[in-house]
């Protein structure tokens, strides 16, 4: 299972409510669960941030929910 699925239904959301997080349609967001396309790095950091995730955890590079502590460092 996608793990962008996995996630949004541990979360007990729809597809809609995420599209509505990332500001795009239903039906690109499903796109993403059956990955057809790929998100960019700022849908993944918002992803990860709405569920206080790493973005490792979302493609799958850890099984560890928890959240890299926040960089110092500013953009």
């Amino acid at each position: 299972m996608n793990r962008f699925k996995e996630i949004r239904e541990d979360a007990d959301l729809l597809q809609k409510d995420i599209a509505k997080v990332l500001n795009i349609s239903q039906q690109q967001y499903s796109r993403y669960e059956m990955d057809i396309c790929e998100m960019s790095y700022e849908q993944l950091s918002t992803l990860a941030d709405y569920y206080k995730v790493s973005i490792d955890y979302l493609l799958y590079r850890t099984d560890e929910r928890k959240p890299y502590p926040k960089s110092i460092i500013k953009k």
